[in-house]
């Protein structure tokens, strides 16, 4: 084949070949995947061997990105016209009709590593810092990506792998330094729908003294993660510096990670694990802890759910998740206390980003309709992190904690730190509602977390925001025939009807037992 020059900016590509095609943006939504389609008849396709689903480098310029390739029959590109999608247009910065060339990537020698996981061998530090350093680089396919995770979930990693994979997941990515000796952080295991004390712990932490630079992820397998909920409320896109000057500002922040940079790799994992609807214990420490220390964290308090129908449903596993946090966060430096929590039924009565949104402001305002166990468990979670500092003493951290809840200060706070990372709105209304009705009398005997959580997706969370469930009811309440159950929250009449029907065959959700 005829080769130019190596593509710049593509370090590990081979000389690029001379055809050149004429970009066109195709509108399509590929989520963060940059993909690139080409006729099957393109010069390119034809002699260079390109074929569906490879991987290639394309440059414009002195710029260049490793896209996927589509190939496309029929008339919507020309032979010699490349299509992009929104993510590597945007990546690639084209102006309309630019051209661009293409080159293959050197052969991919971490997916050895792989392979042999795949086959029950273990990685040392050398073999996972490739593979990682190869996925924050963007090397990796969806498919070799998902081969990865799946190689990993489950108990497949053993502490040492989970110390290597935590660590490489650190050091490919940019990290926060701080002049202030003790950083506090605190995160969530998950599989809890509405589980947002996160947006009240800090404010609360923030208001009374302690330095919180608190990163979030956005949903994995739930219908809404906190950079999710906080972003209906204000800017959470906010580069390294940025977060710094809110932090300096205002003492804490709630922010998306992967404006950040910070644990690269990790946001492109979830990318995969989220339609995988992947989220092991394994990958969640190394997930969870990766953030923490790039973020300059030196103590982190993480909420470890467990019941039937949460992310970790017996106490043994929480234990064991709870023993991994505290060994691989001692490995790296961080002082890590998990706290094991009730995770039997949702937390506060919204589900959903604007949705959870609104159930956090009512405990910070201090309105009288407020869901009380989202503000207990928040004010159980946040004195624990004031004992952690030392900023209360041993079982009166809860106190504390009330007493700056209870007197605006976390209000206040809050207000502050969205006002500094860019503004405060209010959450969005969804334009569709519908509830679903109990058929009989009885009392509420149980609640199924991902059933309830597959609704609110179903129903558009957390993609439209506004969209999502309110419940109605808790275990233990009675409830009586035509009793509202909880109401579907859509922003389109289909996805309200396609959540509803998933409702309707899905069997209980909520589970209703008669009345003795």
């Amino acid at each position: 084949m005829t080769m130019v020059d190596r593509v710049p900016g593509a370090p590990d590509a081979e000389v690029a070949t001379n055809h050149v095609h004429r970009a066109r943006r195709l509108g399509i939504d590929t989520g963060q995947e940059p993909v690139v389609y080409l006729h099957r008849d393109s010069i390119v396709c034809r002699s260079e061997g390109f074929g569906s689903e490879i991987r290639l480098w394309v440059r414009r310029g002195d710029r260049a990105i490793l896209a996927t390739l589509n190939v496309i029959t029929g008339s919507l590109l020309a032979p010699d016209e490349a299509g992009f999608s929104e993510a590597a247009w945007s990546l690639l910065a084209p102006r309309a009709d630019d051209t661009v060339e293409f080159a293959h990537p050197l052969p991919l020698d971490s997916l050895s590593h792989v392979r042999a996981k795949i086959y029950g061998r273990r990685m040392d530090g050398a073999a996972i810092n490739a593979v990682v350093t190869d996925i924050a680089a963007g090397r990796y396919s969806d498919i070799h990506l998902s081969s990865f995770l799946t190689a990993c979930a489950g108990d497949r990693l053993d502490r040492q792998e989970l110390v290597d994979l935590t660590r490489a997941m650190v050091t490919v990515g940019d990290q926060l330094r701080w002049t202030h000796p003790r950083v506090f952080d605190k995160h969530s295991a998950g599989g809890l729908p509405g589980n947002r004390t996160t947006m009240i712990v800090v404010p609360i932490a923030a208001a009374l003294g302690l330095v919180m630079p608190k990163t979030s992820s956005r949903a994995i397998t739930s219908p809404a993660g906190t950079a999710d909920a906080m972003e209906t409320l204000a800017p959470v896109a906010l580069d390294r510096d940025a977060l710094q000057r809110v932090v300096d500002r205002e003492g804490g922040c709630i922010v998306w990670g992967g404006a950040a940079n910070l644990s690269p790799a990790d946001d492109v994992m979830i990318r995969v694990e989220r339609p995988l609807d992947l989220d092991s214990p394994g990958q969640l420490v190394a997930s969870v802890l990766s953030k923490k220390v790039a973020v300059g964290a030196t103590h982190v308090l993480i909420d470890v759910p467990v019941g039937p129908t949460a992310k970790l449903r017996t106490l043994a596993e929480a234990e064991a998740v709870s023993d991994a946090l505290r060994d691989v966060g001692g490995a790296l430096g961080l002082e890590v206390l998990p706290v094991i929590t009730d995770g039997t039924q949702p937390v506060g009565r919204r589900v959903g980003p604007a949705l959870e949104a609104r159930d956090v402001l009512a405990v910070l305002r201090g309105e009288p309709d407020a869901p009380q166990d989202l503000r207990e468990r928040a004010l159980l979670l946040a004195g624990y992190l004031l004992e952690l500092a030392g900023a209360a003493p041993a079982g009166a951290g809860q106190a504390l904690a009330r007493s700056a809840l209870d007197d605006g200060r976390a209000w206040r706070k809050f207000q502050a730190i969205c006002a500094a990372q860019g503004g405060m709105r209010e959450p969005p209304v969804a334009r569709f509602t519908r509830p679903v009705e109990g058929t009989a009398p009885g009392r509420v005997s149980a609640i199924d977390n991902r059933r309830l959580a597959r609704v609110a997706k179903l129903a558009g969370a957390p993609g439209d925001p506004a969209a999502g469930l309110e419940l109605h009811v808790r275990v233990g309440e009675s409830v009586a025939p035509g009793q509202p159950l909880f109401t579907v929250h859509a922003q389109a009449s289909g996805a309200l009807d396609y959540a509803l029907a998933y409702a309707a065959r899905a069997g209980d959700i909520v589970r209703i037992e008669p009345l003795r």
